[in-house]
């Protein structure tokens, strides 16, 4: 009986890193900048208090 072990995350790729970034680094942008400069007072608010959540300064 033959047995494989293999460890889970050790093979990704340098691409695969740059991608995670990417989105995160997108997702940083469209919170800020979208959610947090938003005219639309809702929309400014759920931003302003996701930043508040994330101990974020804002002001």
């Amino acid at each position: 009986m033959n047995s494989v072990t293999q460890t889970l995350g050790a093979d990704v790729s340098s691409a695969s890193k740059f991608m995670q970034l990417a989105m995160a680094g997108l997702l940083g942008v469209f919170v800020v900048g979208f959610l947090g400069f938003s005219h639309m007072e809702v929309v400014h608010n759920a931003g302003h208090d996701y930043r508040h959540s994330l101990a974020f300064p804002c002001h």
